[in-house]
């Protein structure tokens, strides 16, 4: 795994695209080559390798608007020489701010450290505080689970028509910003389980309000999965010892209907299931203390779902 700081990413992508930039936009209002470069302290034969060269520039920089905008605003006040160097470093340090706060410097930056992924530069603008290894831990734990549902061709016959999402919630959490999850849900195509996006916070709302029910009762409860509620599936789930918990299938007020079903059973059983109403599949919810482990019993529970009981074969 590489090793790579957010100022490689300024010095080896931004500066050159910046440079670049500049020097088209002070080369289109008349200054010469030696004028550009001693505005941009470079060479006059730097400046005359990059006029009009495409190679030296990092797309993402450039086509955004900010990017133009501070180019051209730099662009004006050298040429009108109503700004000097102070102020356009105080201009191109503003913007790469904003570039490393969840922008396109921290998009090149999970590319070439995909240990960052998801993190969206929280590490880079906030270190290393517990609210961010919390983070971490939960997008970790929803990626885990992900391969292990990729990986058990049996869930796929289970993944309901509105698809499956994955969740952890932070520690704590309240609402759906702060349970990582799936955005677009995976769906099954035959006997493959295929995943749209990387895991990051606020993707889901069902998977999402059942796993903050959960906590409510039972606070070390922060994983869920959802597969398409099934006689099978659900006899599989006693067979393994699991009585689940019945409840409506209306989505409004589902926290609070849910909560109040847990308390009726006096705790949070690992699966609980809707039959469905007008309009909404019927659909089974497998709940552990993270995704992992939520995905570990929906791989027991769909292989012991698909193997024939022995029962069957009787005359």
């Amino acid at each position: 795994m590489s090793l790579r700081l957010p100022s490689e990413i300024v010095v080896e992508r931004f500066l050159p695209t910046a440079r670049a930039m500049l020097a088209d936009e002070l080369d289109e209002r008349g200054l010469t080559q030696q004028e550009i470069a001693d505005r941009l302290g470079v060479t006059q034969a730097a400046v005359s390798k990059t006029l009009g060269q495409s190679g030296v520039v990092e797309e993402r920089f450039r086509e955004d608007e900010r990017m133009q905008a501070t180019m051209t605003r730099i662009a004006e006040g050298f040429a009108a020489d109503t700004m000097d160097s102070y102020e356009a470093l105080a201009e191109l340090l503003e913007l790469i701010h904003e570039f490393e706060d969840r922008g396109p410097i921290c998009a090149v930056h999970e590319e070439e450290m995909p240990a960052l992924s998801g993190l969206g530069c929280d590490l880079c603008i906030r270190g290393t505080d517990t609210g961010v290894l919390a983070e971490r831990d939960a997008l970790t734990a929803v990626r885990t689970a992900v391969r292990r549902v990729t990986n058990t061709s049996a869930i796929a016959a289970h993944i309901p028509n509105v698809g499956t999402n994955i969740a952890t919630a932070l520690p704590e959490a309240t609402d759906e910003t702060e349970v990582a999850a799936v955005p677009g849900r995976l769906h099954a195509v035959g006997d493959r389980v295929l995943v749209p996006a990387r895991p990051e916070f606020g993707a889901s709302q069902h998977v999402a309000r059942t796993v903050i029910a959960a906590m409510a009762i039972e606070p070390s409860i922060r994983g869920a999965l959802n597969l398409a509620t099934s006689d099978a599936l659900l006899t599989a789930a006693r067979d393994c010892g699991i009585d689940p918990l019945r409840f409506e299938a209306g989505y409004e007020n589902r926290a609070e209907h849910l909560q109040e079903r847990f308390h009726e059973r006096g705790t949070v059983p690992q699966v609980i299931y809707h039959e469905g109403a007008f309009g909404i599949e019927p659909v089974t919810y497998l709940l552990g203390t993270t995704a992992v482990e939520a995905a570990a019993l929906a791989a027991d529970l769909a292989a012991a779902a698909d193997t024939p009981n022995d029962s069957d074969d009787a005359p």
